[in-house]
């Protein structure tokens, strides 16, 4: 039962990299409203394969820089300050809620599979995301760079992402009147995640010193 713990921590982490309205997630839900479920699911499953090649690299370039406790330092260091950049942004824009900017023209009902793969593609926020988790979990003993910790995780990271995708395109197709309250409050949840993130960080450095 040792493969649970990083199972769950990968499948946790990326509910929450899916929570906030973002490109993909947003692309995923509109596919559902104007294409159908079964779109949706397929534009889903290409992105979350890009999204499991993404976290692999990422733990493997993690795994690389693990024994270097200078750049494990840097890396917390520059991670504290983007994660608090972000989580003052989230909240500064989240007094002035609008609706997703980013929208894909949809015309062909075709490669939805492959769509998603590309949009994902582009999307390069998981590799330093997932390097950062990786060496922060691992400075807490709650991830270990070997096979048996590494698989779970990515495997927790891929369902989680699936997850994240599928509750997107649930709600939008069952609640398209009440979407506008996930899109203007998204910012809130998430820049609770990223302070809180920030605060454990500083609070490692601290302790460290």
């Amino acid at each position: 039962m040792d493969f649970l713990p990083p199972l769950i921590l990968g499948f946790a982490i990326a509910i929450i990299g899916i929570l906030p309205p973002g490109l993909i997630n947003m692309t995923a839900a509109r596919v559902s409203v104007k294409d159908g479920k079964n779109e949706a699911i397929s534009f889903a499953i290409g992105a979350t394969v890009i999204v499991f090649i993404q976290s692999y690299v990422a733990i493997q370039f993690a795994k690389f820089i693990n024994s270097r406790q200078d750049i494990i330092a840097l890396l917390q260091e520059i991670g504290l300050f983007i994660f608090m950049v972000i989580t003052l942004f989230l909240f500064w824009t989240a007094k002035k809620p609008k609706k997703a900017k980013h929208e894909i023209k949809l015309h062909s009902k075709s490669n939805r599979f492959f769509l998603g793969m590309l949009l994902s593609s582009l999307n390069l926020f998981p590799i330093p995301f997932y390097v950062f988790v990786s060496i922060t979990l691992s400075t807490y003993n709650l991830f270990y760079f070997n096979p048996f910790y590494i698989y779970p995780f990515v495997a927790g990271v891929v369902t989680g992402s699936f997850t994240g995708f599928y509750l997107y395109i649930l709600y939008f197709k069952n609640h398209q009147n009440k979407s506008d309250y996930l899109i203007n409050n998204g910012n809130y949840i998430i820049g609770c995640i990223t302070g809180l993130i920030s605060l454990v960080t500083l609070f490692k450095l601290i302790n460290d010193n």
